[in-house]
Parts: C-alpha cells; structure tokens; sequence
C-alpha cells in the first residue's frame, strides 16, 4: 500500500532467533547500525529498526528481541511475538530472517518450525559456520531447505562470510515468497485442543489461525501477563487445561514434544555440540563456588585499577585544557556576572565532570570486552547460587550487571523476566548497584582522601577503595532482595535458565562502536542536563550578591573584603544554595557533611554527576588568578574546618561514598520505575527505603569510625 496511494512502501524483514545466535551482529553488518550486541538473553529489549540497501531499492530492517520460540509469557517475548505477526502497530514483515546457530542447530531450529506452522515467509541463516567448521560438525543447508522449503543459508556475521549470497536471497524471497510446510504429528488429544481453540483464531490463513491456536495453547495460563487476549479465549483455554489435567495430560509436553521428533526426525547434515571443548576446561574454574568467585574478584581488581593507571595522563590533560579556556576566557571576556557564570558555571562547572570522560569510556569497553567474550553470562550464573537465597535467580542478575553502566536500561531490561513479582523485586534493588554516573564521585572522592601510593594490605589503596565500593554495593543490592522478598514482594523461587555461549574472542569495532555511544551519550548528557543543573546550582551560589563586611552565620567578627579568600567564603554562606546547605546541615551532620556537601547532595538528585560539577563551581566561585589552575582535587584537599583541620577526610570519604552507594538521588530512574510498574507506589516506595538506608548506613560509617579513632 503506498502512502496516499501514490509512493510503494518499502519492503519490510524482520531479523529473529534465539539469544546468543550473532543476531544483532548481523543486523549491525547488513545495516550499519549500532545496535548492542550481548551474549546473553535479555541485553536486546526494545526492536532496533534501520535500512538495508539491496540491489534494486532499500529494505527496512526490524531486529526484534531475541526468544527461543513464539510462545510468550515474558514482555521481552511478546515483544517479539508482536512484531513477527504485526500485532504491534507497524507494518507486518514481507519477509523474517531466522538466524540459527549452527553449532546448536535442533534448538535453534525449534523456532523456525513455529514460523513455518504459521505459513510466514522465511529465509534461514545459518550464523557461526566458520565456529561449526573448527568443531568439524557443519550441516547442510540443501538438506535443510529441503525440509523447510524455505532458502538456506550459511553465513557468518563475525567475519562476513556468506553475507552477499544472504543479500541475493533476501531480495529473490521477497519478490517470490517461499511457502514453507512442515507436517507435524501432534497426537489426537493436541489436535482436539487445537480444534476447539480454531473458532476464536482471527487470522488471515487457516495456517496462521492453527497457528495462533498453539501459540494459546502454550503462552495462556492464570499466571501469564499477556495483553490482547479475549475472555473468550482464556475461558477455553481454562477448559482445556482442566480436562487435560483430569486425563493426566501435560498439552505443553505434547506440543513440544511433537515438534522435536520432527526435527530429530529429518537428517540435517553434522551437527555439533554446541558449547564443548575448551569452555568447558574454562567453566571448571569459572563456575567453581570458591575458584570462580576468587576469579571475578580479581577481574574487578584490575578493571578498576586499569582505570586510574591508563586514564590518568589523559584527565590531566583535560583538567589542563579546560583550565586554560577558563584563564583565555577570563582574559578576554570583560567582567560581570555574564562572564562568571561562563566561566564558573558553565566551563569549570561541566569540565569537572567531562574530566571524567577517559575513565567511563575505558570502564565501557572493558566490561564491552568482558560480555562479548562470554565471560558476564558465567558470573549471571555463578551469581545464581546467592541470588536464590533472596528470592531470585541468576537471569535477574543480568539486569542488575546493566545497572553498572546505568540503572534506566537496566530496569527496562527487567521486562525479559517472565513473573512480575521478580520484575518489581528486581527493579527495586537495580539502582542499589554502582551504575557509571557513581563513577566520577567516586574517583573524586577516592583521588582526593587517598595518597596516590598508599597501600592496604600490600595493595593500591584507591583500587581496593573501588573494588570495595562496587562489592558493598553488589552486596547490599543483594540483600535488599532478601528483605523486600520476603516482606512486600513475597513469591516462590523458581529455577535459573540460562545458556552458556562458548567463549568467543569479542569483536573490537563491536566493542569500540558501543563505548563510543555510550560515551556520546554521556557528553550529551554533560551538555544538556548537567549544563543547566550546573547553572542553576551556579546561580544559588551567586545570588544574592553582598558589598563586604559581610556577617558570617558563626564567625566572631565580620569579614573585609581586604581578605578575598574569607569574602568569597562569606559570599557563599550568605547565597540561597549556601543558605539551602546551612538548613539541611544539622540533618546531615551526623553523616561527617558539612554545608557544601549538602548542596552537592541536593543538586545530585538531578543526576549524579551533578555533585562533582556542584563541588567545581562552589570552589570556582571567588578564586584568584593564581589559584584557577588548582584542580577540584586539591581545592578540596585545602578545604579546612574551624579548628584547622580538614574537611576531606579518608573517613568523611569513605561516609559520603556509601551514602551515594545507597542513595536514590536519580530523577530519570525514578521516572523510568513508574513508566515499568505503571504506578507510583514502586518508585515511592523506591525514594523512602533507599534515602533511609543511605542515612542510617552513612551514619553508620561515620560513628564506628570515630569510635575506633579514624579521622
């Protein structure tokens, strides 16, 4: 249909498979997009869409969720579900490329049957060829397409082997499409089932309504949170379910069942075995309870040590360089306050956190290059033995390893879990993880109270500090599901399913084309929320001006404007951002905080990072030429109490992380909580236990601290 009836819409493929198939990397190939990649379910949420030039015009193309069929009780499934029949609101594919692995080729197959039952036109690829030929088991696309008849393909997204001849029968498919049939021997009692669920099956093709006939028969039951699904048909679904039970019938195990004698039934050439060999010599000490978690520590050890040792010349040269605008622009642009709030606000002020910027990039495309390698799938799995003592299991933990770059997507990714109790359970205690936007307070914090070569226990200090933030907060994550499970969030445990991927060797331009995005985001970010959080902050901390002698809320004597450094002092305590810090002080004075924090802490709440640029335009306010070379660091590390001594202390450190650690001081997270559960009970309740526990915990620190004489 053309739009007005005058321009032919362009043909439409949806891209599906399995998770882990190198699905996404062929959409990445064939479009150019930058879509993740991940090797395990539930990394792709949301479809990406994109174009795809052929010969003869341009395609779009639809990546949709990865699933292992098309029944469908989780959202991240009917996500996908939707999409392959059109069921979402957009157009319906002309055409879907399945992407099946060829070294597992029966399970990967399982899906491509469905689509056949439903009589929708296909194209298999068969991805991993050049994997299945080292394993010496490679199958055999002519038997293949025989049995489905449907074109067959093998290919391999990594390196692009087959991708031409893929492109060649993509456009021949969808000019004519192939008509595929596969003969299924259900037993009678299925085929009964079928029958009585046929009236209530609107489709376009007896083999789409036989289709979706199945697809009841194996997504609908009293715990499933599908949508669109009429009364009706739960009704008789319902009926159907009673009477199999009555008859000691298991309808699933039937269906299911039948589908794979037919596979089983066909001779697809070698097939492999899938994840064996050298992963499994890996997996011995890997998933080992005691071995593998000594591993993972000291993965996380030299990640956050990489971080300060690598990025460390290139911060520095961008403290250097946003130095120097701030001393070209103060010589140049003439006095006022337009002039300050350029400099201090908008330079000093985002320049203290794109300072930041080495250490993000070089944390994403570690942890890049750890999840494509296959590695981030064993420590879901590794991580299941303690999850299911909370309440959850290790396929929830893949969201909460995405609340380590940022806690929206890692919630959004909550969806491929199928029960919404752990979905809500799961949200809760994602933002309890240390997510990126943490990163750069840290690092200040760590840089500022501890010497570059000190040690703890022979090691850095500043690593064991980071390690130690990340763990705490793993940790308390953890815990908080044990508590919210078993008080507001009550439900049985159920079993972890989650495949393993062979260890692969990660794709660099794949790795570097993520931690670019992820870093532009970032920058983005810097130049549009930070930016104007920066600059609101800036004028709190401006307004209103005072002429000297200005009184002091505790000072004995009134201050000269002849001391400039006691002026600027006063011009704080006196402005509304110093006023607002004064109020909540007595309230965060047990934490080790003084007044300044409190405004950090206040401004933070739009987004994390925000304290750091809070903390670079309260000590950029009032400084004298001499001193706009200073680093926030050493600025900090001037920082005096009334009694002399300092303010940044390895103990007040050690308090505010913690209370970062735990706080819910992210606006967007609390949005994208609302959005999920559809009410704002979840994300109040989410600001209240988080903001308590920060207290309580950072109080906590603060207190055992002196008690045994740290400082």
């Amino acid at each position: 249909m053309g739009a007005e009836g005058t321009t032919p819409r362009r043909p439409r493929v949806a891209i599906a498979g399995n998770p882990n198939t190198g699905k996404t990397t062929l959409f990445n190939r064939l479009t150019g997009s930058n879509a993740k990649v991940g090797n395990y379910p539930g990394v792709t949420v949301e479809r990406e869409e994109s174009t795809w030039k052929l010969r003869g015009g341009t395609i779009d193309v639809v990546d949709i969720p990865g699933t292992y069929s098309l029944a469908s009780r989780s959202a991240e499934e009917q996500v996908a579900v939707r999409a392959i029949f059109g069921l979402d609101g957009g157009a319906r594919p002309d055409l879907v490329i399945v992407v099946a692995d060829s070294t597992q080729l029966l399970r990967n197959l399982y899906l491509a049957v469905q689509l056949a039952e439903a009589n929708l036109p296909f194209v298999l690829a068969l991805n991993l060829i050049d994997v299945a030929r080292k394993q010496g088991a490679v199958p055999d696309p002519a038997k293949i397409s025989a049995a489905f008849g449907v074109p067959v393909v093998a290919v391999s997204a990594q390196t692009g082997e087959g991708l031409e001849r893929l492109a060649v029968v993509v456009r021949e498919a969808l000019d004519s499409p192939p008509r595929p049939e596969v003969d299924i021997n259900y037993p009678a009692a299925v085929e009964a089932d079928i029958a009585a669920l046929l009236p209530y099956a609107a489709a376009a093709t007896p083999g789409e309504a036989r289709a979706l006939a199945l697809w009841s028969l194996l997504s609908v039951d009293d715990q499933d949170e599908l949508v669109d699904v009429t009364p009706a048909v739960r009704k008789e679904v319902a009926a159907i379910r009673a009477r199999a039970a009555a008859a000691k019938r298991d309808p699933d195990l039937e269906i299911v069942g039948a589908r794979y004698r037919w596979l089983e039934g066909h001779d697809f050439g070698e097939l492999g075995k899938g994840n064996a060999g050298g992963s499994e010599r890996f997996d011995r000490v890997l998933l080992h309870p005691v071995w593998g978690g000594l591993v993972f520590m000291v993965v996380l050890g030299l990640l956050f040590q990489t971080l300060f040792t690598w990025s460390d010349p290139l911060v520095g040269l961008i403290e250097s360089g946003f130095s120097w605008l701030a001393e070209a622009l103060a010589a140049t642009l003439p006095a006022g306050v337009l002039t300050d709030m350029v400099i201090d606000g908008g330079v000093q002020g985002v320049g203290s956190v794109v300072v930041f910027l080495p250490q993000i990039m070089l944390l994403f495309f570690l942890l890049g290059f750890l999840e494509d390698s296959g590695y981030m799938a064993r420590v879901a799995f590794l991580v299941d033995r303690m999850m299911r003592s909370v309440g959850l299991h290790g396929r929830a933990f893949v969201p909460m390893l995405s609340g380590y770059a940022c806690a929206v997507p890692a919630i959004m990714a909550t969806r491929t879990l199928e029960r919404r109790r752990d979905r809500l359970l799961t949200m809760m205690v994602v933002p309890l993880m240390s997510c990126s936007a943490r990163l750069p307070v840290y690092t200040l914090v760590v840089a500022t109270v501890l010497a570059p070569g000190s040690t703890v226990l022979g090691l850095p200090s500043r690593m064991v500090a980071m390690v130690g933030m990340y763990v705490f907060s793993t940790a308390t994550a953890l815990l908080a599901a044990g508590v919210l499970g078993k008080t507001l969030l009550k439900g049985p445990n159920v079993p972890l399913l989650l495949e393993l991927p062979p260890y692969r060797m990660p794709r660099l331009a794949t790795v570097l084309r993520q931690m670019w995005m992820r870093a532009k985001s970032f920058l983005t970010e810097a130049g549009t929320t930070i930016l104007f959080a920066t600059l609101v902050l800036w004028a709190l901390l401006y307004f209103p001006r005072h002429t000297p002698p200005i009184a002091v809320a505790g000072a004995s004597a009134e201050l000269s404007v002849e001391d400039p450094a006691a002026a600027a002092q006063a011009q704080l305590a006196q402005s509304y951002g110093g006023r607002l810090g004064r109020a909540i002080e007595p309230v965060i004075r047990p934490l080790g905080f003084d007044w300044k924090i409190g405004v950090g802490l206040v401004g933070a709440f739009a987004a994390r990072e925000v304290f750091v640029s809070t903390m670079g335009v309260m000590y950029g306010i009032g400084d004298d030429a001499d001193e706009t070379s200073l680093s926030l660091r050493e600025h900090l590390q001037a920082e005096r109490k009334a009694d002399g001594t300092p303010v940044w202390t390895p103990l007040t450190g050690v308090s505010l992380m913690v209370f970062f650690a735990l706080s819910a001081q992210c606006l967007s997270t609390l949005a994208v909580v609302r959005r999920e559960s559809r009410s704002w009970r979840w994300p109040v309740v989410m600001f209240f236990y988080m903001t308590t526990l920060a207290w309580v915990a950072s109080a906590a620190v603060q207190g055992v601290g002196q008690l045994i004489g740290l400082r």
